[in-house]
């Protein structure tokens, strides 16, 4: 009888040193959620049978994947082990296969409970839903809307076309005429702090590009395209206007700084994909119809919530509305102004719905004076597209929430600004003195009322 109790003991050591080569299956393995929440995913982790590491908490406890399958197969197999030394081993990682015994112990100690081990049944339904989970992940990224190589493209070249075209550092203002600013507070100024401190709880604001009528760089910067052309435009004046011209101190900074705009608006239109597959008169009228809003647009890259200006670098160049009172502007164009900048900003943009909207609203048919309206409007339709596209693969919610139909809206706010602004530039270029403080090219895009 002792000889065979020996023989089984020599035959149990033999079998600890059989390697683990029986896995547990990931799915076979149940771990305990507030367990694996109090651990510390810093510190790292070690299997408290062995002290090897741990790949999580298996059976309601820390270990590593070979003490998991030791332990499970032990209890399925309803394994009786007897220790050959005194009931007492050390296990560690080297020498946990000398003996069974002291092992499963040792997982019995530090809380395995065979309560939490799966059937060979469970197992199975356990890997078939995550198959199915898998599968139904799969299916589900697959019906996702993913943006095209060529919408990709697209979107590339307007990010380059407007990082060569604009400025954060705003550092070409210092060769603009230098703004005045008259301490002495014109009647549309006064209006203005009245008026918006009532109702958007500010402090006096700033349109920098709004008073983008009226600004243009030195002439030998001017492009070329829109050389001896002609503006038709009513001689109408806004019954709206209330401004007094005799102090408009600002007008020769903010004409120099428009003029300025306008030419990057064209650098970045000659960059849109397509656009210079248009007739060069499809190109012009475009432009001349789309430069203002296109400007106030780039602006809101500049626009601050904090203090409703416009701070593009030095205290200098911050714009306040009573700045641009002080170029020729009333509140009929400045308080719709400032609403649009507040709610564009509060849309927050990526770079990339920004450029795309900048390129839809120079690319719209329906401007006066353009021939190919079919071209321009297949032009525009692809860019719509990959807007609404990027909105529903790159726009997380709740953002994305009716985003496309909020862009789209500001371009329908953007045109009722743009006709008061045409209404004030009107009356103001029907002064000559100040008509005279304006450059070439923007008494070229906004057109010229002097006889």
């Amino acid at each position: 009888m002792s000889q065979l109790q020996g023989s089984w003991e020599m035959h149990q050591q033999g079998m600890a040193y059989l390697p683990d080569t029986d896995v547990e299956p990931v799915a076979a393995s149940t771990s305990v959620p507030e367990a694996a929440a109090d651990f510390d995913r810093n510190v790292p982790r070690i299997c408290g049978v062995c002290g090897d590491r741990a790949t999580g908490f298996h059976f309601n406890a820390m270990t590593c994947e070979g003490c998991k399958g030791f332990f499970r197969r032990s209890m399925k197999r309803k394994a009786m082990f007897t220790c050959p030394f005194n009931g007492d081993c050390k296990i560690t990682k080297d020498n946990r296969r000398h003996c069974q015994a002291c092992r499963l112990k040792r997982c019995v100690d530090i809380g395995m409970m065979k309560e939490f081990i799966l059937t060979d049944e469970e197992v199975q339904r356990k890997r078939e839903m995550i198959l199915k989970r898998k599968e139904e992940e799969a299916l589900k990224e697959s019906l996702k809307p993913k943006l095209s190589e060529e919408q990709q493209k697209v979107i590339d070249i307007l990010l380059e076309a407007h990082r060569k075209t604009y400025d954060p550092t705003y550092a070409d203002f210092t060769k603009f005429r230098p703004p005045v600013r008259s301490n002495h507070k014109t009647q549309a100024a006064a209006r203005a702090s009245s008026i918006l401190t009532q109702e958007l709880s500010l402090e006096d604001s700033t349109d920098l590009f709004s008073s983008d009528g009226f600004g243009t760089f030195p002439e030998s910067m001017e492009p070329q395209m829109f050389s001896n052309l002609d503006l038709s435009e009513e001689n109408d004046e806004s019954s709206s206007m209330n401004i007094s011209f005799s102090q408009l101190s600002m007008l020769p900074h903010l004409a120099d700084l428009v003029s300025y705009s306008i030419q990057k608006v064209i650098g970045f239109a000659k960059m849109i994909p397509g656009f210079r597959e248009l007739a060069a008169e499809d190109q012009i009228a475009l432009l001349k119809s789309s430069a203002i809003e296109v400007i106030m647009l780039r602006s809101n890259q500049s626009f601050t919530l904090e203090d409703m200006t416009w701070t593009c670098g030095s205290n200098d160049f911050k714009y306040r509305i009573s700045d641009v009172t002080q170029a020729g502007h009333s509140m009929d164009l400045l308080e719709p102004l400032v609403k649009f900048q507040v709610s564009l900003k509060k849309l927050n943009l990526h770079e990339e719905e920004h450029v795309l909207l900048m390129a839809i609203c120079i690319l719209s048919p329906d401007r006066p004076g353009v021939q190919d309206t079919s071209l321009v409007e297949s032009l525009q339709d692809r860019l719509s597209e990959i807007l609404q596209t990027y909105i529903r693969c790159r726009h997380p919610p709740p953002g994305s929430r009716l985003l496309y139909a909020k862009m789209i809206q500001k371009l329908a706010d953007l045109r009722s600004l743009n006709e008061e602004h045409s209404k004030q530039y009107r009356c103001l270029s029907f002064q000559p003195e100040h008509s005279m403080q304006l450059t070439p090219l923007v008494l070229e895009v906004f057109g010229n009322e002097i006889s």
